[in-house]
């Protein structure tokens, strides 16, 4: 997908037809090209030969310039939207206190103190530090003139909010720092939290702003996704999560946030294996995308679909899980590239776990992108969880010739990416695998089961993560010769 139609992505169906509309008045010569080349990309945002489409022959200069200028349209449509919409508050706040200097200067004492109160007032409720910082210092310049407030007042309430100013700032560098973390792959994440929150001095009971709490909510979500340890970080969310409920009454201002932050914290829950509460989070999070005229909705139907999906599967309503996933409008939102190849992926395992293995491999067949194309959109552990899977699907098969080459490319091509990454499990996994797929007639049930408990179940199953515990209940049915469905559930609800 390449920049624009990156850019397209984040226009809803309503923006889209808005955008339109502005570029054909825009237009000065009915020939332009720039709406078909908006309507060619929002179609299939993996376009290729574009200049061929829109001229008829190779014209790449041509292509360049016209490709430009809706670049340079999309651009200034995007960030006039915003203003009008999430920032307007923002702006009218910057209004009143340009205006209220304005007054002060033209000796209008009354009005402009009346004003900029008005401007403090608002900023205060939208937690909009910066902007009351330049309040407050414009406010003690004028103190002589407001009886009503002391200056010792005034300076104590500079002084606060410069405090939660700074923590604010000081959140930018704890995010940068756990990114950097991260990209070393630290599997120390709940540790390296803390320890980065005190460094910068960062309590989330002081104030955080909306925003604030968002990036500690993501980047948490983030570092459990690559340590795999969702229960330990879990508490953390939950303290959070707890700060953000006494922020609801500016939760529709900061609505696109407040969605996402919901979809992780129901992700928290999911992978630890509470699914009532994921549910209810859920449930939450729909709600919040059909406010302001469903704005949000399309952005994030995809995400949510697919936590819902996994919820349902997980607490033993995978009929209804499979349900959604084939009336699912993949083509509507092909542009949500990852979370689309997640869903495939996801009724893969889905149809796997009931047993209908050729309808699985049917979902496979559509996947017509090579690996290193599907590590670019999704990240090389995605293609290392798709060819996983392949693997346990022609060894359901008995496809001897396929299972013994797709092992010997998974090695291949992943050990290296699994040792450097400590993901070594899944090379015991596979080895595990193999071994009893070639040697199932002579090897001890009873001794096999307990060595692959030994090396693929943590002893604390309730900390284990669920997606770990899915591949070691496949294996674990494979050797009893049990239903896969009703052993995924045993091991994950503990029955």
């Amino acid at each position: 997908m390449n920049v624009i139609s990156a850019l397209i992505a984040t226009l809803t169906a309503e923006d889209r037809k808005t955008f339109v509309v502005q570029l054909n008045q825009k237009n000065k010569r009915h020939d332009t090209k720039n709406v078909m080349l908006f309507k060619i990309l929002a179609a299939n945002p993996n376009a290729e030969n574009i200049d061929v489409l829109l001229y008829g022959k190779k014209a790449k200069g041509a292509y360049h310039a016209v490709s430009k200028r809706l670049f340079d349209g999309l651009i200034d449509f995007v960030a006039t939207k915003s203003f009008e919409g999430e920032q307007s508050e923002e702006m009218e706040i910057l209004k009143l206190l340009l205006a209220s200097r304005i007054l002060f200067e033209q000796k209008a004492y009354k009005v402009a103190l009346k004003v900029i109160k008005k401007a403090e007032v608002k900023a205060v409720q939208y937690e909009l530090y910066g902007i009351l910082n330049e309040i407050y210092y414009t406010r003690i310049q004028y103190a002589h003139l407001d009886k009503k407030v002391g200056l010792e007042d005034l300076i104590g309430q500079f002084k606060a909010n410069k405090n939660l100013f700074q923590q604010e700032e000081n959140l930018n560098l704890f995010y940068a720092s756990i990114q950097n973390e991260l990209l070393k792959q630290n599997k120390n994440a709940t540790q390296t939290i803390a320890a980065t929150l005190s460094k910068f001095n960062i309590s989330i009971e002081n104030g955080l702003s909306y925003r604030s709490l968002f990036k500690i909510v993501e980047i948490n979500n983030k570092a459990a996704n690559i340590t795999h340890n969702f229960y330990s970080l879990l508490p953390f969310i939950e303290k959070v999560n707890k700060e953000i409920e006494l922020k609801q009454k500016i939760s529709e201002k900061h609505l696109f946030y407040h969605i996402q932050i919901l979809y992780f914290i129901a992700n928290s829950y999911f992978r630890n294996k509470d699914f009532d509460q994921t549910k209810n989070y859920l449930l939450r999070m729909e709600a919040e995308m059909q406010k302001q005229n469903n704005s949000y909705y399309q952005r994030f139907i995809p995400q949510y679909t697919l936590l819902r999906v996994l919820n349902l599967n997980y607490s033993g309503n995978a009929r209804k899980g499979l349900e959604i996933i084939e009336n699912f409008e993949f083509e509507k939102y092909k542009q949500q590239i990852t979370y689309i190849m997640d869903l495939k992926l996801t009724a893969v395992v889905l149809l796997f776990q009931q047993n209908k293995c050729k309808e699985a491999l049917q979902v496979f067949r559509e996947s017509r992108h090579s690996d290193t194309w599907y590590a670019d959109k999704g990240g090389e552990i995605w293609v290392v969880k798709k060819n996983l899977t392949e693997i346990m699907l022609y060894m359901e098969m008995e496809d001897l010739d396929l299972v013994e080459s797709r092992i010997r490319s998974f090695r291949k091509k992943h050990t290296k990416y699994l040792k450097a990454n400590n993901e070594i499990r899944v090379l015991e996994f596979v080895s595990l695998a193999s071994h009893y797929f070639y040697n199932k007639e002579i090897i001890d049930d009873v001794v096999f089961m307990a060595k692959v408990k030994k090396t693929l179940s943590s002893l604390n199953r309730e900390k284990e993560d669920l997606f770990v515990l899915s591949f070691y209940a496949w294996l674990k049915a494979k050797i009893m010769k049990a239903d896969l469905y009703t052993t995924t559930l045993e091991v994950i609800l503990k029955k």
